[in-house]
């Protein structure tokens, strides 16, 4: 466990209450964890605008009776196979599926498999949720 170290902030009241509000809201149990949660938000944002080596999950949603959807998908997906780790295939109803593609390797890349994907034709939504391999982040 690392050293913990306190430290004074100083804000604006009408700042304060709103934060407070949004503690609240989001269930954090004091102002330190919600510190804490957004100071690691954006060092995730900082790993994948540098480039590093991130982590990821891309959510699609589509038809699956549309036509040549789930080849085009599959042969997207192989062109990518050094950044996928996994994928899961979910049946939502007799149309709709989602498919979630857990990737890992350089941001650069992670983000081009997510927008090959979004881009396919049929593709109805398409999520990058952006995370860290922890390494980091602390």
């Amino acid at each position: 466990m690392s050293e913990l170290v306190r430290f004074g902030v100083s804000l604006e009241k009408p700042l304060l209450d709103r934060f407070d509000v949004l503690n609240r809201a989001k269930q954090y149990i004091n102002r330190s964890e919600a510190l804490r949660d957004l100071i690691r938000r954006e060092l995730v944002e900082r790993e994948w605008h540098e480039g590093r080596d991130v982590a990821g999950a891309i959510t699609l949603v589509y038809d699956h009776h549309k036509r040549d959807i789930m080849s085009r998908a599959i042969d997207t997906q192989h062109e990518f196979q050094e950044v996928i780790i996994s994928t899961q295939h979910i049946h939502l109803d007799h149309h709709n599926c989602l498919e979630i593609v857990a990737a890992r390797g350089k941001a650069e890349e992670v983000q081009k498999l997510a927008d090959a994907l979004r881009s396919i034709k049929g593709v109805r939504h398409a999520t990058l949720c952006m995370a860290s391999t922890g390494r980091e982040i602390g």
